[in-house]
Protein backbone atom coordinates (compact mmCIF):
# COMPACT_ATOMS: atom_id res chain seq x y z
CA UNK A 1 0.00 0.00 0.00
CA UNK A 2 1.38 3.39 -0.99
CA UNK A 3 1.74 5.88 1.82
CA UNK A 4 -1.42 7.92 2.08
CA UNK A 5 -0.18 11.24 3.39
CA UNK A 6 -0.97 14.91 3.10
CA UNK A 7 1.07 18.03 3.80
CA UNK A 8 -0.30 21.56 3.94
CA UNK A 9 1.38 24.86 4.68
CA UNK A 10 -0.76 27.94 5.19
CA UNK A 11 0.52 31.46 5.83
CA UNK A 12 -1.72 34.46 6.42
CA UNK A 13 -1.49 37.65 8.45
CA UNK A 14 -3.35 35.77 11.20
CA UNK A 15 -1.76 32.31 11.23
CA UNK A 16 1.26 30.34 10.05
CA UNK A 17 0.66 26.59 9.94
CA UNK A 18 2.50 23.48 8.79
CA UNK A 19 0.54 20.22 9.01
CA UNK A 20 1.43 16.62 8.16
CA UNK A 21 -1.22 13.90 8.16
CA UNK A 22 -0.97 10.16 7.54
CA UNK A 23 -4.05 7.97 7.28
CA UNK A 24 -2.21 4.69 7.76
CA UNK A 25 -0.54 5.57 11.01
CA UNK A 26 -0.42 4.33 14.58
CA UNK A 27 -2.05 7.20 16.46
CA UNK A 28 1.08 9.27 17.05
CA UNK A 29 0.76 13.06 17.23
CA UNK A 30 3.15 15.96 17.66
CA UNK A 31 1.12 19.11 18.12
CA UNK A 32 1.95 22.75 18.68
CA UNK A 33 -1.30 24.61 18.16
CA UNK A 34 -1.15 27.43 20.70
CA UNK A 35 -4.68 26.38 21.72
CA UNK A 36 -4.36 23.83 24.54
CA UNK A 37 -7.91 22.46 24.41
CA UNK A 38 -7.69 22.00 20.63
CA UNK A 39 -4.36 20.22 21.10
CA UNK A 40 -6.09 17.84 23.51
CA UNK A 41 -8.93 17.14 21.05
CA UNK A 42 -6.60 16.60 18.08
CA UNK A 43 -4.50 14.22 20.16
CA UNK A 44 -7.66 12.18 20.81
CA UNK A 45 -8.69 12.34 17.14
CA UNK A 46 -5.31 11.02 15.97
CA UNK A 47 -5.02 8.35 18.65
CA UNK A 48 -8.50 6.89 18.23
CA UNK A 49 -8.38 7.12 14.43
CA UNK A 50 -4.88 5.61 14.34
CA UNK A 51 -3.68 8.54 12.25
CA UNK A 52 -0.30 10.24 12.49
CA UNK A 53 -0.63 14.00 12.84
CA UNK A 54 1.94 16.77 13.15
CA UNK A 55 0.89 20.39 13.57
CA UNK A 56 3.15 23.41 14.01
CA UNK A 57 0.89 26.46 14.26
CA UNK A 58 1.37 30.05 15.28
CA UNK A 59 -1.62 32.34 15.40
CA UNK A 60 -3.06 35.51 16.86
CA UNK A 61 -4.24 33.79 20.04
CA UNK A 62 -3.74 37.12 21.82
CA UNK A 63 -6.94 38.15 20.02
CA UNK A 64 -8.74 34.83 20.58
CA UNK A 65 -8.54 31.21 19.42
CA UNK A 66 -10.86 31.62 16.43
CA UNK A 67 -8.41 32.13 13.56
CA UNK A 68 -5.99 29.44 14.71
CA UNK A 69 -8.75 26.88 15.29
CA UNK A 70 -10.39 27.62 11.95
CA UNK A 71 -7.15 27.58 9.96
CA UNK A 72 -5.94 24.32 11.50
CA UNK A 73 -9.27 22.79 10.46
CA UNK A 74 -8.75 24.09 6.91
CA UNK A 75 -5.26 22.60 6.77
CA UNK A 76 -6.33 19.28 8.28
CA UNK A 77 -9.22 18.97 5.84
CA UNK A 78 -6.95 19.69 2.87
CA UNK A 79 -4.38 17.18 4.13
CA UNK A 80 -7.06 14.50 4.56
CA UNK A 81 -8.26 15.14 1.00
CA UNK A 82 -4.69 14.88 -0.30
CA UNK A 83 -4.02 11.68 1.62
CA UNK A 84 -7.16 9.97 0.32
CA UNK A 85 -6.01 10.43 -3.26
CA UNK A 86 -8.40 8.97 -5.85
CA UNK A 87 -10.39 7.16 -3.09
CA UNK A 88 -10.40 3.93 -5.07
CA UNK A 89 -11.08 0.87 -2.95
CA UNK A 90 -12.01 2.68 0.27
CA UNK A 91 -15.13 2.00 2.32
CA UNK A 92 -16.21 5.63 1.77
CA UNK A 93 -18.69 5.54 4.68
CA UNK A 94 -17.90 5.36 8.36
CA UNK A 95 -19.67 5.92 11.64
CA UNK A 96 -18.93 5.66 15.31
CA UNK A 97 -20.84 6.07 18.53
CA UNK A 98 -18.50 6.86 21.40
CA UNK A 99 -19.19 7.46 25.10
CA UNK A 100 -17.18 9.63 27.44
CA UNK A 101 -18.47 9.06 30.93
CA UNK A 102 -22.06 10.41 30.92
CA UNK A 103 -21.83 11.81 27.37
CA UNK A 104 -22.55 9.97 24.12
CA UNK A 105 -21.92 11.24 20.59
CA UNK A 106 -22.40 9.83 17.10
CA UNK A 107 -20.36 10.83 14.06
CA UNK A 108 -21.12 9.70 10.50
CA UNK A 109 -18.94 10.50 7.49
CA UNK A 110 -19.22 10.00 3.75
CA UNK A 111 -16.04 10.70 1.80
CA UNK A 112 -18.19 11.73 -1.15
CA UNK A 113 -16.32 14.77 -2.51
CA UNK A 114 -19.52 16.72 -1.71
CA UNK A 115 -19.03 18.82 1.44
CA UNK A 116 -21.86 18.98 3.95
CA UNK A 117 -21.91 19.51 7.70
CA UNK A 118 -24.78 18.92 10.11
CA UNK A 119 -24.59 19.28 13.89
CA UNK A 120 -27.35 18.24 16.26
CA UNK A 121 -26.95 18.68 19.98
CA UNK A 122 -26.19 21.10 22.74
CA UNK A 123 -22.94 22.15 24.38
CA UNK A 124 -24.07 23.28 27.85
CA UNK A 125 -21.14 25.61 28.59
CA UNK A 126 -19.90 28.48 26.45
CA UNK A 127 -16.31 27.86 27.48
CA UNK A 128 -14.12 24.94 28.49
CA UNK A 129 -11.28 26.66 30.26
CA UNK A 130 -10.33 29.50 27.92
CA UNK A 131 -11.71 27.76 24.82
CA UNK A 132 -14.94 29.06 23.25
CA UNK A 133 -17.09 25.99 22.63
CA UNK A 134 -18.79 27.59 19.61
CA UNK A 135 -15.47 26.93 17.86
CA UNK A 136 -16.18 23.19 17.87
CA UNK A 137 -18.84 23.56 15.15
CA UNK A 138 -16.64 26.10 13.36
CA UNK A 139 -13.77 23.61 13.29
CA UNK A 140 -15.92 20.72 12.10
CA UNK A 141 -17.60 22.79 9.39
CA UNK A 142 -14.29 23.90 7.88
CA UNK A 143 -12.93 20.36 8.17
CA UNK A 144 -15.88 18.96 6.21
CA UNK A 145 -15.58 21.62 3.51
CA UNK A 146 -11.86 21.14 2.92
CA UNK A 147 -11.88 17.34 3.22
CA UNK A 148 -14.86 17.36 0.84
CA UNK A 149 -16.91 15.02 2.98
CA UNK A 150 -20.35 14.74 4.50
CA UNK A 151 -19.94 15.08 8.25
CA UNK A 152 -22.92 14.53 10.54
CA UNK A 153 -22.47 14.94 14.27
CA UNK A 154 -25.15 14.12 16.81
CA UNK A 155 -24.68 14.67 20.52
CA UNK A 156 -27.14 12.17 21.94
CA UNK A 157 -26.78 13.33 25.52
CA UNK A 158 -24.34 14.60 28.11
CA UNK A 159 -23.96 17.10 30.91
CA UNK A 160 -20.26 17.94 31.00
CA UNK A 161 -19.23 19.99 27.97
CA UNK A 162 -15.64 18.75 28.02
CA UNK A 163 -16.88 15.15 27.98
CA UNK A 164 -19.29 15.85 25.12
CA UNK A 165 -16.63 17.44 22.91
CA UNK A 166 -14.18 14.67 23.74
CA UNK A 167 -16.69 12.04 22.68
CA UNK A 168 -17.21 13.91 19.39
CA UNK A 169 -13.51 14.01 18.51
CA UNK A 170 -12.95 10.38 19.45
CA UNK A 171 -15.94 9.36 17.33
CA UNK A 172 -14.67 11.52 14.47
CA UNK A 173 -11.37 9.66 14.49
CA UNK A 174 -13.00 6.25 14.53
CA UNK A 175 -15.57 7.13 11.84
CA UNK A 176 -12.92 8.56 9.50
CA UNK A 177 -10.70 5.54 10.07
CA UNK A 178 -13.52 3.19 9.01
CA UNK A 179 -14.41 5.29 5.96
CA UNK A 180 -10.81 5.51 4.76
CA UNK A 181 -9.96 1.83 5.13
CA UNK A 182 -9.16 -0.09 1.95
CA UNK A 183 -11.61 -2.88 1.14
CA UNK A 184 -10.32 -5.50 -1.33
CA UNK A 185 -13.86 -6.20 -2.54
CA UNK A 186 -14.35 -2.62 -3.77
CA UNK A 187 -13.20 -2.03 -7.33
CA UNK A 188 -12.68 1.62 -8.22
CA UNK A 189 -14.72 4.08 -6.18
CA UNK A 190 -17.82 2.99 -4.30
CA UNK A 191 -20.41 4.74 -6.45
CA UNK A 192 -22.98 3.62 -9.01
CA UNK A 193 -22.01 6.69 -11.04
CA UNK A 194 -18.45 5.48 -11.33
CA UNK A 195 -17.19 8.70 -9.84
CA UNK A 196 -17.47 10.75 -6.67
CA UNK A 197 -18.60 14.33 -6.42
Amino acid sequence: MADRKGFVERNTFETQIKLNFSIDGDGTSQLKTGVPFLTHMLTLFARHGLFNLEVDARGDVDVDDHHTTEDIAICLGQAIHQALGDKKGINRYGYAIVPMDEALSEVVVDLSDRPAFVFHGTLPAQKVGAFDTELVAEFLDKLAIEARMNLHVSVRYGENTHHIIESVFKALGRALDTASLKNPRIQGVLSTKGTLG
